[in-house]
C-alpha cells in the first residue's frame, strides 16, 4: 500500500520506466490536475498518453472552468495526447483506478481513494494500492461505451455543468458592493471573496521592456511570452497555491487559463506553464495590440486600466477581472 509521495510513486515512477499510457478513472477531478500532471509527464517523456473518464458527473454535475479547461487540454494543449469524457448516466461512479501500459501492454494498476484532484494527491490523507492490472483494466473498459467527451456538442446537454459555486451564488445575488479597504479595485469587490490586486507596471510606472507584458520581446523567444508579477506581500501568504501546483483561471470575458508560479524559489510570476505565450496573446488580445508586438504603458491607459484583480473561488479556481471600467 502507498501512503506517501503518491503523487511520483503512481502518476510518474512508471513513465520514467517506459510506460507511454496512463487510463484513470476518478469520481472526481480538476483540470488544474490535469494540467500539471500532463506538464511533468512531458518532461520525462513528451508521448505519454492520458486517458481520464470523471465518474460523480451524474450526480454533481462539473464546474464551468473545470469543464473549460479540460476541453482546452484536449483540444488545444495536449491534442492527442489527452482526453476527458464524463459518465453522465447513473448510477455515478466514485471509483478511482489508474492503470497504466507500456507499448500497449498492461504494466501495473492502483485503486485506492485518491481522487485526479491536487488535494487528494498533495494535501490529504490517501491510500493506493497495486492491484492486478487486467481486472482494474477490465472495469475501465466497463464505462467507455457510456461516456460522452468533454468536447463532445452534446456534453452539455447530458452534464449539468454549471457556473463555479460561489460566482453563482454572487451572481444570483447581483450584489456588488462598496469596500472601505483603500486597496478596493476601483472601490467595488464581490461580496465574500478574497481578492488581491497585481499591477502590470514596473515600480517606475511603466510596462517593463524585456519582463511581465514583455517578458517574450527579447532575442530568442517568442514575442509573446509574458507573465503577471506576484509581489513579496502577496506571494509569503497562502492567496495563491504553492510554486508549482496548477490552478484554473475563469476570465471576465469567460476566458479560462490554466496558470502556475514560477520563478526563484518564492514564485514570484503566474505564467501559463504550457507555453508562456498563451498569457501574452490573452493580453495583447485584450488591449487591441498586435501578436508579438511590444505592451506599452499607452496601451493599458487607452484600455483604461493598468492592474487585474483575482478572485480566490477556492484553492484551484480565481477568477480573474480586466475589465474595463466602464464594463463592471
Amino acid at each position: 500500500m502507498l501512503s506517501e509521495d503518491i503523487y511520483n510513486k503512481v502518476l510518474l515512477e512508471p513513465a520514467k520506466k517506459g510506460c507511454n499510457k496512463l487510463l484513470i478513472i476518478s469520481g472526481y477531478a480538476t483540470a488544474a490536475m490535469a494540467s500539471r500532471h500532463l506538464n511533468d509527464l512531458k518532461k520525462i517523456n513528451p508521448n505519454v498518453e492520458v486517458n481520464l473518464i470523471i465518474g460523480m458527473c451524474a450526480r454533481d454535475g462539473l464546474s464551468k472552468s473545470n469543464h473549460r479547461g479540460f476541453q482546452k487540454l484536449m483540444d488545444e494543449d495536449f491534442t492527442g495526447l489527452f482526453t476527458t469524457s464524463y459518465v453522465p448516466s447513473c448510477p455515478p461512479v466514485h471509483s478511482k483506478a489508474y492503470i497504466w501500459l507500456k507499448d500497449g501492454m498492461l504494466s501495473q494498476a492502483y485503486v485506492g481513494s485518491a481522487n485526479y484532484t491536487q488535494t487528494a494527491f498533495d494535501t490529504q490523507r490517501e491510500l493506493l494500492s497495486e492491484c492486478p492490472p487486467k481486472e482494474a483494466y477490465d472495469y475501465f473498459q466497463s464505462f467507455e461505451n457510456e461516456t460522452v467527451y468533454a468536447n463532445h456538442p452534446d456534453a452539455e446537454n447530458m452534464v449539468t455543468i454549471y457556473k463555479d459555486q460561489t460566482c453563482n451564488r454572487l451572481m444570483r445575488q447581483k450584489k456588488l458592493v462598496e469596500d472601505k479597504l483603500p486597496d478596493a479595485p476601483n472601490g467595488v469587490v464581490l461580496e465574500g471573496l478574497p481578492f488581491e490586486r497585481l499591477t502590470l507596471l514596473d515600480d517606475n510606472g511603466i510596462v517593463p521592456d524585456h519582463s511581465g507584458l514583455n517578458w517574450g520581446q527579447r532575442e530568442g523567444r517568442e514575442p509573446n511570452q509574458a507573465y503577471i508579477k506576484v509581489p513579496s506581500t502577496i506571494y509569503k501568504t497562502n492567496f495563491f497555491p504553492v510554486k508549482g501546483e496548477h490552478f484554473t483561471v475563469y476570465t471576465d470575458n469567460d476566458k479560462v487559463l490554466i496558470c502556475t508560479r514560477a520563478q526563484e524559489e518564492y514564485g514570484k510570476a503566474i505564467e501559463t506553464p504550457h507555453d508562456n505565450s498563451i498569457l501574452g496573446k490573452y493580453f495583447r488580445d485584450r488591449l487591441g495590440v498586435p501578436l508579438g508586438a511590444k505592451v506599452e504603458r499607452t496601451d493599458l491607459d487607452r484600455y483604461g486600466r493598468t492592474d487585474i484583480v483575482f478572485y480566490k473561488m477556492d484553492d484551484e479556481t480565481y477568477y480573474m477581472d480586466f475589465s474595463k471600467p466602464a464594463e463592471r
